[in-house]
């Protein structure tokens, strides 16, 4: 916080009152934005362990998910020509693939990745600013 003037007044001016202001919420929003940053990365680190291995397991499912699909086209080109079984494959696939990454969006939308507590706290002192200037 500003530090009044020691001198002696009787009044202060507007600019005075208005830089002490100033300086008081500026005071109050440092600590805020350190705390946002320090909460941001706390959600970073703790995210990035299971985001390596979900990577992994993606990758891994990628590669086994394509020898499943080959050998689905092959047990189909016993019956039909390849190019069908292909197709068909495929077609599934898509239906399949679709229907998951608009469920991941759903869920996706729903995630709130904001440091709440920081958001919190800057509208608190947002309201106390504004109770203080009345």
């Amino acid at each position: 916080m500003a530090i009044p003037q020691t001198q002696p007044q009787t009044q202060r001016s507007v600019a005075d009152v208005l830089q002490d202001i100033v300086a008081n919420i500026q005071q109050i929003i440092r600590p805020e934005f350190r705390l946002a940053q320090v909460e941001i990365k706390e959600k970073a680190s703790r995210a990035s362990t299971p985001a390596i291995v979900l990577a992994t397991g993606v990758v891994l499912g990628f590669y086994g998910l394509g020898f499943l699909l080959l050998a689905a086209v092959y047990g189909l080109s016993i019956v039909l020509p390849v190019w069908l079984s292909a197709l068909i494959v495929g077609v599934v696939v898509a239906i399949i693939a679709g229907g998951l990454v608009a469920s991941g969006l759903t869920r996706l939308r729903e995630i709130n990745p904001a440091p709440e507590k920081a958001v919190q706290t800057v509208k608190e002192n947002v309201q106390w600013a504004k109770d203080q200037m009345k």
